[in-house]
């Protein structure tokens, strides 16, 4: 208990910001979803996806909706992660499914908060650390990290993965990017992270057990920045090599499993997706898409907003690589971005699918913890009113993107 009240404390100022933050955001939601009618508590927790994971929960897997066009949609496009998480807590407690998967998702969303923290403190210092805490906190969609969805499960998850490949605790790292491939597809990016870490940290070992100075002590990637938590040179090796054959399990055990039950392969959770017509295409469709905002007036002023928030991700990615985020950060925010931007379906979705992506955030935290605290705290401040009313409109009208 001691070693995690240290960094609790340090932590503290991110998660108790965070906390406000989220509770601004379900307090306007709950106030505009009596205005009309409507409840806020099923806005969360029973509808959508969300319906999605609780028959996964409740019935297992084999459930499917034949639409008239047909298309087929089946719940094994959802990872089983968050059903078997919702189905442990409706068996040792009074909750149900749906309550299950919120208390997951409020849990989650503070261990992502708290990994998001870890992860930048460890990069950029303390303050940067909080600040992207809060950036995070009041995303556009950031309503969805307080919904029974699986994004802040995979968030934290995520996070600390990268936390622990940062520090050289490789059979975290790898047992956490399992769990991580158990719960979205993205659980790729994850894995990539480990791998690409993995193989440059081997390269480096190598690299310098050939050095001509025979004393000379094997060096750190350059990404492990905290020498006082990373692995003694040379050591652990077989640690590293574990955690990168366990890295992958998750995904490609659910896969492989998919496969298997539908009779159609290792590729048969593809035709799970194009059921649901979602697939990847670089992109090709998503320009059609915004290509077709241009035929109208109105609809072009959507067209130019889609134009600029894709130029502002790419944009921030590129600002990263300048700041010379760590190479499993920079991998781990390739991969999520490459997926939301270039799948072949969901449009409006992408936001969502971007939110994991915290590292693009980091930029941003850099510039906002360089500012004066009374000027941060207005701009956090003044973005958090703003993220919270659009969460209650957003909810209370076409729902998650």
């Amino acid at each position: 208990m001691t070693d995690l009240a240290a960094p609790l404390r340090r932590a503290a100022p991110a998660l108790l910001g965070y906390a406000a933050v989220r509770t601004l955001g379900l307090v306007v939601l709950a106030v505009w979803s009596a205005a009309r009618g409507k409840s806020a508590y099923t806005l969360l927790t029973a509808r959508w996806d969300a319906l999605w994971y609780t028959r996964v929960a409740d019935l297992g897997y084999g459930y499917e909706v034949r639409l008239p066009n047909g298309d087929v949609h089946s719940n094994l496009a959802f990872f089983p992660l968050l059903p078997w998480l919702e189905r442990a807590l409706h068996a040792v407690s009074p909750l149900s499914y749906a309550d299950g998967g919120f208390v997951v998702s409020l849990l989650a969303s503070l261990a992502a908060a708290w990994g998001i923290f870890a992860v930048s403190e460890h990069v950029y210092g303390r303050r940067a650390g909080v600040c992207a805490v809060l950036l995070w906190a009041v995303l556009p969609v950031g309503i969805v990290q307080s919904m029974a969805y699986s994004e802040s499960l995979f968030t934290a998850l995520a996070a600390w993965s990268l936390y622990a490949v940062l520090t050289g605790r490789w059979l975290t790292a790898g047992t956490l990017a399992l769990l991580a491939g158990l719960t979205r597809p993205v659980g790729l990016a994850v894995v990539a992270a480990v791998w690409v870490a993995g193989i440059v940290s081997f390269t480096s070992a190598s690299t310098a057990s050939t050095a001509v100075t025979p004393s000379a002590s094997t060096p750190a990637p350059s990404f492990v920045r905290d020498r006082s938590t990373a692995p003694a040179p040379g050591a652990h090796s077989w640690r590293r090599a574990l955690g990168m054959l366990i890295a992958p399990l998750g995904a490609a055990g659910y896969v492989l499993w998919v496969g298997h039950r539908t009779g159609k392969g290792p590729l048969g959770y593809l035709d799970v997706q194009a059921g649901w017509r979602n697939g990847f295409d670089g992109g090709a469709a998503f320009a059609r898409f915004v290509g077709d905002k241009f035929t109208s007036f109105p609809s072009a002023l959507a067209g130019v907003g889609l134009i600029v928030g894709v130029g502002l991700v790419l944009w921030l990615y590129v600002v990263g690589v300048r700041q010379g985020q760590p190479l499993p950060l920079l991998v781990y925010t390739g991969v999520v971005t490459a997926l939301a931007l270039c799948a072949s379906s969901y449009f409006g979705s992408k936001p969502r699918l971007l939110m994991p992506a915290f590292p693009l955030l980091l930029p941003l935290a850099l510039a906002l913890a360089r500012a004066r605290t009374s000027r941060s705290a207005w701009v956090v401040g003044g973005v958090a009113v703003a993220s919270a009313v659009y969460g209650a409109f957003w909810l209370n009208g076409s729902g998650p993107p």
